[in-house]
């Protein structure tokens, strides 16, 4: 049974930075993409990052880009998303989820992953 499990949310002032940890097992972890999404409260779940199984390839959202960096350890089975420079839009619930996709560019939809992990509190303040 594959279960993802994430952590590192908190609360963080505008401009902070805070690091996820994305915790994998139940399948071969460095066979597959990885990718982070995000839902604020009343809105939809949306695109974050993706990194492809060897960690060569990343691709990012344009409202994080430069600011956020997406990273994977093969060896703890863990994928990391550092967040920096935080805004109060990046309040919301982090996902992290994982895709047989071998292509990271397509990775920006959700319906390209199957498993996702319970989330995490990311909360900015100004």
């Amino acid at each position: 049974q594959v279960q993802l499990v994430e952590s590192g949310g908190g609360l963080v002032q505008a401009g902070g930075s805070l690091r996820l940890s994305c915790a994998a097992s139940g399948r071969t972890f460095s066979m597959y993409a990885m990718g982070w999404f995000r839902q604020a409260p009343g809105k939809e779940r949306e695109f974050v990052a993706a990194i492809n199984w060897s960690g060569g390839s990343t691709y990012y959202a344009d409202s994080v880009k430069g600011r956020f960096t997406i990273s994977r350890d093969n060896a703890k089975n863990t994928v990391y998303l550092q967040m920096n420079s935080l805004k109060p839009e990046d309040t919301a619930v982090y996902y992290c989820a994982t895709s047989p996709s071998t292509r990271v560019a397509g990775l920006t939809v959700s319906y390209e992953y199957d498993y996702w992990g319970q989330g995490t509190q990311v909360t900015v303040s100004s």
